[in-house]
């Protein structure tokens, strides 16, 4: 049920001089799409009459199925802080829908709304807190993105040595003015790194105000002349950007991952949900890692999580619980990054862990020793696997999950298997400039 009702977004448009409508919504790589309309539109918008062309869209409907409709969900209903005072501008997230009024399966915004569901059929509810990095970038003098970061700062430096901090306090204020609720915000260990975090909400809130974030961090960032990036490892030799997921299931207005009489602080179901999420978790990094350049920062030496175990300890394992207990207890899970589709990501770790949960699977034992530290014949002792190493072995282990292909569903997995396998082929094909600087001259 929604909070806001046609009439009250009619009237905040009517007092607030909103002119410019985007309805927005997102493609199958979660690239943030939208049709544009002027405020006399709005209501027949509410309507749910507003028709696009859905064989335009990456991954959507050949030119013969072409006609979709946009729901808007009303409660998304928010004015740009940062566009003219008059003439406003504002946006609707919104729902694919077919012409006879059922929902795109083609929409990812549906795959997460199904999961969903699923999880309140068996009494819980998600909550999802992210955590989110990305880039400053120098622009060259024709505006063309460059790798120069814009300071030489590490891990929370301030003042001279962190040049973004003007840049992150706007995009904090912007935030916050759009109704987002800023727990931190600060330099991230590489140079040029920042992240910003909100407080966790309800998955599919989550989801939207993960593509609202990364458009405003990219708005702000343009506003002072520089280009923020969500790459994972835009810059070699130094740490990549990740998207940490924070998680954990309420029921009955409680949160479910809670024991206070187990060693950890755990409840059976937050260990059932964490080994379905370790049992799938080489399926689903096709999804939460989706790019070639993702497993460029999925690798050992520069604190990414690529070893498949958990701790409540330290943050060298792919799962980690942190330390608040009681109502913050949850679950992070850190191999995503941010170039992820956040509605199919959470999608299929949701799906994940409630199927831990149906068959009731036990976790292995906690790894609380640097795992960075272990040798590959201690790894292999202590039976801790690592995730994929690239795109192409990534998507070959998201084939061999049916868990993964049922949550996406025929028409995404097909056409997401089938857009990644040409995206691995056009890379491997290939000539880089590393292969010129070690093998022209020499050959």
């Amino acid at each position: 049920m929604s909070k806001l009702t046609k009439e009250q977004i009619l009237e905040m448009a009517r007092e607030n001089d909103v002119r410019f409508i985007r309805l927005q919504f997102t493609d199958l790589y979660g690239a943030l799409k939208n049709v544009a309309i002027t405020a006399r539109q709005l209501e027949k918008a509410l309507n749910n009459q507003c028709m696009f062309d859905g064989s335009s869209i990456e991954g959507f409907v050949r030119i013969e199925e072409s006609d979709m409709y946009l729901r808007p969900d009303y409660d998304s209903f928010v004015i740009f802080p940062w566009r003219p005072q008059q003439n406003k501008v504002a946006r609707l997230i919104c729902d694919v829908y077919r012409p006879d009024q059922t929902p795109f399966e083609g929409d990812p915004r549906y795959i997460l709304k199904k999961v969903l569901q699923e999880a309140k059929d068996m009494g819980f509810g998600f909550n999802v807190g992210p955590e989110c990095e990305f880039f400053l970038l120098q622009p060259d003098a024709n505006g063309v993105p460059t790798v120069q970061t814009t300071d030489k700062g590490g891990y929370f430096d301030l003042g001279t040595n962190d040049m973004g901090e003007n840049v992150r306090r706007d995009i904090c204020l912007t935030l916050e003015d759009m109704g987002f609720e800023i727990e931190a915000s600060h330099h991230e260990v590489a140079y040029g790194q920042h992240e910003i975090d909100f407080k966790y909400d309800e998955a599919l809130r989550t989801a939207d105000n993960i593509e609202t974030f990364k458009l405003v961090v990219k708005t702000i960032a343009k506003c002072h002349g520089l280009h923020a990036t969500f790459m994972p490892k835009p810059i070699f030799g130094i740490n990549g950007s990740g998207m940490h997921v924070n998680m954990s299931l309420s029921k009955d207005g409680k949160n479910a991952f809670c024991d206070p009489a187990d060693p950890e602080g755990l409840s059976q179901t937050a260990y059932q949900f964490m080994a379905g999420v370790l049992a799938h978790i080489r399926g689903i990094v096709a999804i939460t890692n989706p790019l070639v350049n993702s497993y460029k920062r999925l690798v050992p030496g520069y604190e990414a999580p690529v070893y498949i175990a958990w701790s409540a300890k330290n943050r060298s394992p792919l799962i980690r619980i942190p330390g608040a207990r009681g109502n913050g207890t949850r679950i992070e899970l850190r191999c995503p990054d941010p170039s992820c589709n956040p509605y199919l990501a959470l999608a299929v770790i949701l799906r994940a862990g409630l199927d831990g949960i149906k068959k009731q699977l036990t976790p292995p034992a906690p790894v609380n020793t640097n795992i960075f530290k272990m040798t590959d014949e201690e790894r292999k002792a202590a039976g801790i696997e690592s995730l994929p190493g690239g795109l192409k072995r990534a998507i070959e282990a998201m084939q061999a999950d049916g868990l993964v292909r049922e949550t996406l569903g025929e028409h995404i997995y097909n056409k997401y298997v089938e857009a990644k396998n040409l995206e691995w082929d056009s890379y491997r094909v290939q000539v880089h400039q590393w292969e010129l600087d070690r093998y022209l001259a020499r050959y």
